[in-house]
């Protein structure tokens, strides 16, 4: 089968202003998509990149949400629905890392991170479900390399990690044939704040690539999901070969 056309589409990105959210809506809007952009707190990168967007002629919608709250993802859904009518495509980018030593971690970090990491994605693709049926549509879930790894300065965010990519497997199977599920796990493509070039440089070393990957890296891989007719319940690691080292 050929590609899957994904012009005129709509797509629904969370956490789409920033980062690796910005970089895969950017791509989604070359191949001529409308977007439903979703954002928290960063409004005035949220305005920039719609401005940014809609110069190049692109549909560009932005939905204010914080999705860690019960019936967020839900009105989130319902809201791009009311708005554009339809929902074909579903990419669950939004997510904190936050660095939690074992041994100082709080019941509110635990659950803060799950709350926006683990739950919210697969409330958001059970809201989207239906839509997605009738569009013949696709999810595709961001998780992280720290989902196959042991990092011992982030455990609750690698579980909450580990759980997307099972969460992935589980609703590619559950929604064929008429909804395809996948995911993408980022290596090192940015760094943590407060990380430095000497880090930036030791972790490019250590990469069989020997390079550090960028979000458009990313955002490559997320098009490439969207358009794979036959390719579902499956998380690509894109980091540069990091993960097989050993």
């Amino acid at each position: 089968m050929t590609a899957i056309a994904l012009a005129g589409r709509v797509a629904l990105v969370t956490g789409a202003v920033r980062r690796v959210g910005r970089a895969i809506a950017t791509e989604l809007a070359a191949k001529g998509m409308r977007l439903a952009l979703h954002y928290h707190a960063s409004a005035g990168d949220a305005e920039a990149l719609r401005a940014t967007l809609t110069s190049t002629g692109t549909d560009v919608r932005l939905f204010r949400a914080d999705l860690r709250e019960l019936g967020a993802p839900e009105r989130l859904v319902g809201d791009v629905v009311a708005s554009y009518g339809e929902l074909g495509v579903l990419v669950n980018s939004a997510a904190v890392m936050q660095r939690t030593p074992l041994g100082e971690v709080t019941v509110a970090d635990w659950d803060s991170m799950f709350a926006l990491n683990l739950r919210a994605p697969f409330f958001l693709a059970q809201a989207a479900a239906p839509h997605l049926a009738r569009a013949a549509g696709a999810i595709v879930n961001v998780s992280d390399l720290a989902a196959f790894e042991t990092w011992p300065a982030y455990v609750p965010h690698g579980i909450t990690k580990a759980g997307v990519v099972q969460m992935t497997r589980a609703l590619a199977r559950a929604l064929a044939p008429a909804v395809r599920v996948n995911g993408v796990a980022p290596g090192v493509v940015l760094l943590p704040e407060g990380w430095s070039d000497a880090d930036a440089a030791r972790l490019a070393a250590t990469t069989p690539m020997r390079r550090n990957g960028t979000p458009e890296d990313v955002a490559h891989a997320v098009r490439y999901l969207l358009e794979a007719p036959f390719v579902t319940g499956q998380t690509i690691v894109v980091d540069g070969g990091r993960n097989v080292r050993t």
